[in-house]
């Protein structure tokens, strides 16, 4: 097995890098919870991973280990779980949204004239209207003003029907609900709310082989457990599953000697919910603004998200637009295709790990120089839109 050098530990300039820009990284907002590694939960069902193997075209995604990260985060090995080529689409929406549709179809009397009815900011819906050409059915993908042409034109591209609606993702999840009210229609929403749960809980299962495959391809890599998973938050369907799968999970690690793994969330600092709900201790709203990661600017947590993230997410952290574009921008200097949603993992571990006050952050999250880190990213550049390429646009995560 290859060696692995580790650097020590900074606690105010963060470690150099190609970009000048973070040498000064301010204090980021922030908030954690070191008792969340003691809380357990049920594991999620086995049934999604076994689904995906069998698709045409199933592959693990890449976990790539690039080799300047480890010496600049101050530990011993960092992966990045590369989700730029999953089921054929540039992100992994895929996995959520095949899953809920073969469980939806399978319960259903008559599947033949159903039309699959989801609202989107890309990468959700083009899932859905992908799933649904392939199956021989409808699909109608509404997205809010601001989407890029060439996000709903690559919907369009797998045959739905696209209706932009005047206003935010919210209204556009609104109007989606409404249209699922017909009765040969299904709403495929990863976004839950009081009274709609079924299927968005389906799509955070389907989320699961992602970590299925970290676990197959850590072991694989001769690397331990991870002692710090970084993911992208939007309403919070992604980390749900994360939590879901390493809190149901802690007494297999403890049993082997490692310690459970420390869960960071990560938000834009204009649309970061997650965080405000936290540090509240109730779901909270927020007003978002403009940012790059449109796919994270999400002002509300989800409903069946918010309780696995209150009680098993150890922290959350805010990273700025320029802090995403810098992570983008080394990522594929080190041959990793990634857009402004997925580098923000990236992002978010550098402010938490380096700069001012990182001892601090370090210790919550119980990172040291032997630790491994994973960082996952959910977006590939093939997504990116023209006004962000090499960036990319995705759905609340």
């Amino acid at each position: 097995m290859m060696e692995h050098e580790t650097s020590p530990v900074a606690d105010s300039p963060a470690f150099p890098s190609s970009s000048s820009a973070r040498s000064s990284l301010p204090r980021p907002p922030w908030f954690a919870r070191p008792a969340a590694r003691s809380w357990t939960c049920a594991p999620p069902p086995a049934d999604a991973h076994a689904f995906h193997a069998a698709l045409p075209g199933y592959t693990p995604t890449a976990l790539h280990e690039p080799p300047t990260l480890a010496a600049e985060l101050g530990v011993a090995r960092v992966f990045v779980k590369d989700e730029s080529e999953r089921l054929g689409l540039p992100a992994f929406k895929a996995l959520g949204a095949s899953w809920a549709i073969h469980r939806v179809l399978a319960a259903a009397s008559d599947d033949r004239r159903l039309c699959l009815v989801t609202a989107t900011d890309g990468n959700h819906g083009r899932a859905v209207a992908k799933m649904a050409r392939q199956l021989g059915l409808r699909a109608h993908v509404f997205v809010p003003e601001g989407v890029h042409p060439a996000a709903a034109a690559a919907i369009a591209g797998e045959g739905a029907e696209v209706t932009t609606v005047a206003g935010s993702y919210d209204a556009a999840v609104r109007r989606a609900a409404d249209a699922a009210g017909a009765p040969d229609a299904v709403l495929i929403q990863d976004m839950a709310w009081d009274g709609y749960e079924e299927v968005p809980a389906l799509i955070v299962e389907g989320y699961a082989t992602l970590f299925s495959e970290v676990d197959a391809q850590l072991a694989a890599a001769g690397a331990p457990s991870p002692s710090l998973v970084v993911v992208p938050v939007g309403v919070g369907s992604l980390a749900q599953a994360a939590v879901a799968h390493y809190r149901s999970r802690r007494s297999v690690t403890t049993a082997a000697g490692e310690a459970p793994a420390a869960l960071l969330s990560v938000e834009p600092e204009v649309a970061a919910c997650v965080l405000g709900s936290l540090r509240a201790g109730r779901p909270t709203s927020v007003e978002t603004g403009v940012t790059t990661m449109a796919g994270l600017n999400c002002g509300t947590p989800s409903t069946l998200a918010w309780p696995a993230l209150r009680d098993g997410l150890d922290a959350a952290i805010a990273i700025r637009d320029a802090d995403s574009a810098a992570a983008m921008r080394d990522l594929a200097d080190l041959g990793v295709s990634s857009g402004p949603c997925g580098a923000a993992s990236l992002a978010g571990a550098r402010a938490a790990l380096t700069g001012e006050g990182s001892a601090g952050r370090r210790a919550a999250l119980d990172i040291g120089a032997a630790s491994t880190v994973v960082l996952i990213s959910t977006e590939g550049a093939a997504a990116a839109t023209p006004s962000e390429a090499p960036q990319a646009r995705e759905d609340p995560v």
